[in-house]
C-alpha cells in the first residue's frame, strides 16, 4: 500500500511546470491527502520548498534518486 493519495509525475518539465501540475492535482484533491511527485528539473527541490510555504500546504518530504526529485506534499 503506497502512502500517498494520488501521483504526479512531472519527469521532463522544466519550471514552472511542475509546480503549475501539483497546484493543478492538488486542487482535485482532499484536504490531509498527499500527493507524490516526480520530477526531473535540479529547480524543483526549491520550488516545491516554497511553493508549500506559499499555499500552506505540507511539504512532508523530499529526496533525490538517480537524478529523479521526489515530494510528498499533504493538501492542507
Amino acid at each position: 500500500m503506497a502512502d500517498f493519495d494520488r501521483e504526479l509525475d512531472a519527469s521532463g518539465l522544466n519550471c514552472p511546470l511542475p509546480i503549475l501540475r501539483a497546484k493543478k492535482t492538488l486542487a482535485d484533491m482532499e484536504s490531509g491527502q498527499v500527493l507524490h511527485i516526480i520530477a526531473t528539473d535540479p529547480g524543483s527541490v526549491k520550488d516545491f520548498e516554497a511553493f508549500a510555504k506559499q499555499t500552506g500546504n505540507e511539504l512532508m518530504s523530499s529526496g533525490e534518486e538517480g537524478g529523479k526529485f521526489t515530494f510528498l506534499i499533504k493538501k492542507a
